[in-house]
């Protein structure tokens, strides 16, 4: 099972993450998530405040993807898993309880991602290689 690193989830603490998704039709989206954050060694989770394009194509089909870079060290990480939400329960809560403490607009639902694959988003010879697979791991 993948784990991440401390590298990763600092990059996550101390950089704004953007989501991608795809809609029924194929049409990508991609948006930051400003409360993307580390739930544990395997997920990552945030508040999903909007609840437009981003929460209907997790609602569809679950297929999210999450880049994170600091310019100015020129490294960064995309994370891919399928996502849902939960609008009612533990996550529920502590999204909740995230944005109050944070002075932030109530969660209509919080995301949950299960980070599947990792790939580095370094620049150089490297950029873009699968660096972590759950497929590779359990074979």
């Amino acid at each position: 099972m993948i784990q991440l690193t401390t590298e990763m989830k600092s990059m996550i603490v101390n950089n704004l993450a953007y989501i991608a998704t795809v809609d029924e039709n194929g049409n990508p989206d991609v948006g930051p998530k400003e409360t993307m954050r580390v739930l544990d060694d395997n997920h990552l989770i945030y508040n999903e405040m909007t609840g437009r394009q981003t929460m209907h194509n997790i609602a569809d089909n679950g297929k999210a993807i999450v880049a994170v870079a600091n310019k100015q060290e020129l490294k960064g990480f995309r994370f891919a898993g399928p996502a849902q939400l939960f609008t009612s329960g533990v996550y529920f809560e502590q999204a909740q309880a995230y944005a109050q403490a944070n002075n932030l607009p109530a969660a209509k639902a919080a995301a949950v991602i299960t980070v599947e694959k990792i790939y580095v988003l370094d620049p150089g010879p490297h950029a873009g290689e699968l660096i972590a697979d759950n497929a590779a791991d359990q074979a």
